[in-house]
């Protein structure tokens, strides 16, 4: 809430707080905010104060009046020319009243999750992040790792020169023979090392595929990647995710119709379901890819959290039509923006190029340090911790969401789960964004980025009773707010 403040009045903390949001995009362009008489009363303050903020907004030109329905988050790219721009008072005057929350059709920004993973609101894990707790990521070797590595002297020399293109030979090396233990044939000379997986993800897209082409990803599926094949001009097919795997009956139709040259997977704890692929799906997903001439690009990001018995389809493809994607930054060193890809031998050259052109090479350091870790166990060792953790929160996580009136979608596995709230989850996240709780709602996981009633959580995250005691209050006041 709110305080007296000799320093600050209370215009000037209310315009001050939505200006902070709508410069971290947590409120994006195209979000309606409250009305004037409900922005007052969630924040115990007089009309007056909020006319006053909502003018220092919009001389600003962060919001803009609409007449008769309400002030909206200004797209700093475009002004738009069809919507009048008035003073705060006339809008009041002219009856403009509005509910809290994202207009019909508002795009919701992937960056505003990105964004919050930044933020420390309240001091406390949220809900809606995509990472583990940073204490869950404390590992000892790491740094000792550094030291060792930066003692030696061919690092010494080596700092004077650019890195290996491909990245640290070392560190393919230990990768390859990780791979070998979850039967993914792939040598060191056809792995990759990358700026994360997230560039090992950019990588392939740009290399395979150019502005205007087709490309199938699963649908709910991660808003980044949504927004990151839309940022290059690709065309996106949505595949409705099962809890088998991909509807192989709508990646056939778009086959037929638009020949795509790729598919993106998240095969081991799909993001957000927590879907696992099975072998029978697996397999007739890759007849499909055979039959229709198009690659399979694998995230297995959440691989080091999974069983090594989980079905992979570059195990079963042996890196013929698949390319495997991974990285660290789940599980430790996030900073350290290591990732890696390993693919067929005739796409090596064309991969390489594209990495070249973008990073030239990787941090030999980094890499170095890190295979130390792998090759010494000190990495499989630390997952195996993880693991643990992650299992005992999962279950304390999903019987508090229960217990708060939530369904799963998907049965709870992996480290995110799938949620029926029962309200408008963009409405939501807003309300309770005041109260210091990121949420990431269903609409962000939709390439149409429609409303949804859905919500993905952190189970590491989301242990807190208290969370769950402000959501229901949010959720039963969104209810109650409802027409009928």
């Amino acid at each position: 809430m709110l305080t007296r403040n000799p320093s600050l009045t209370l215009t000037e903390q209310l315009a001050g707080r939505f200006a902070a949001r709508i410069r971290d995009q947590l409120l994006p362009p195209g979000t309606r905010l409250p009305s004037v008489r409900e922005c007052a009363r969630q924040q115990g303050v007089s009309t007056h104060t909020v006319v006053a903020a909502y003018d220092m907004l919009l001389a600003q030109g962060l919001v803009e009046a609409r007449r008769q329905r309400g002030f909206f988050v200004r797209d700093s790219q475009a002004n738009r020319a069809s919507a009048p721009v008035l003073s705060a008072q006339a809008a009041i005057e002219s009856g403009a009243s509005v509910p809290l929350g994202l207009p019909a059709g508002a795009r919701i920004h992937a960056t505003a999750l990105i964004r919050g993973m930044f933020q420390t609101a309240a001091g406390r894990p949220q809900p809606g992040s995509g990472m583990l707790p940073a204490d869950w990521m404390d590992l000892p070797a790491l740094p000792a790792a550094v030291r060792k590595v930066a003692a030696s002297a061919a690092w010494a020399r080596g700092t004077r020169l650019y890195g290996e293109p491909l990245g640290d030979a070392g560190l393919r090396e230990v990768l390859s023979h990780r791979l070998a233990a979850l039967q993914v044939p792939a040598p060191a000379a056809q792995i990759i090392t990358t700026v994360g997986a997230t560039h090992a993800l950019d990588i392939v897209s740009r290399t395979l595929l150019k502005p205007g082409d087709p490309v199938m990803v699963e649908e709910p599926g991660w808003s980044v990647e949504f927004a990151r094949l839309e940022s290059l001009g690709l065309r996106i097919l949505t595949v409705p995710r099962h809890a088998d795997g991909p509807d192989l009956a709508v990646m056939a139709r778009y086959c037929e119709a638009h020949a795509p040259r790729l598919f993106i997977s998240v095969s081991v704890f799909h993001n957000p379901t927590g879907h696992c692929l099975t072998p029978g799906a697996a397999h007739r997903l890759l007849q499909l890819a055979e039959a229709h001439d198009f690659h399979i690009a694998e995230d297995d990001t959440y691989g080091h959290i999974a069983p090594e018995h989980a079905t992979r389809l570059t195990s079963l493809d042996g890196l013929r039509r698949t390319l495997y994607i991974g990285g660290f930054a789940k599980l430790l060193a996030p900073n350290w923006r290591v990732g890696f890809l390993a693919a067929p031998a005739p796409l090596v050259d064309r991969l390489l190029d594209t990495k070249l052109l973008a990073t030239l090479t990787t941090p030999a350091l980094l890499e170095q340090s890190l295979a130390i870790c792998i090759e010494q166990g000190a990495l499989r060792r630390h997952a195996e911790r993880v693991r643990g953790r992650l299992d005992a929160a999962r279950t304390r996580s999903a019987r508090l969401a229960r217990a708060a009136g939530c369904t799963f979608l998907a049965e709870p596995a992996g480290m995110f789960g799938w949620l029926e709230t029962g309200v408008d989850t963009d409405l939501l996240a807003q309300r309770m964004l005041d109260g210091g709780w990121l949420l990431a709602p269903g609409a962000l996981f939709h390439a149409s980025r429609q409303p949804s009633s859905a919500m993905r959580i952190n189970f590491a995250n989301t242990q807190d009773a208290a969370f769950w005691e402000a959501f229901r209050a949010a959720r039963d006041g969104l209810s109650a707010a409802r027409p009928g």
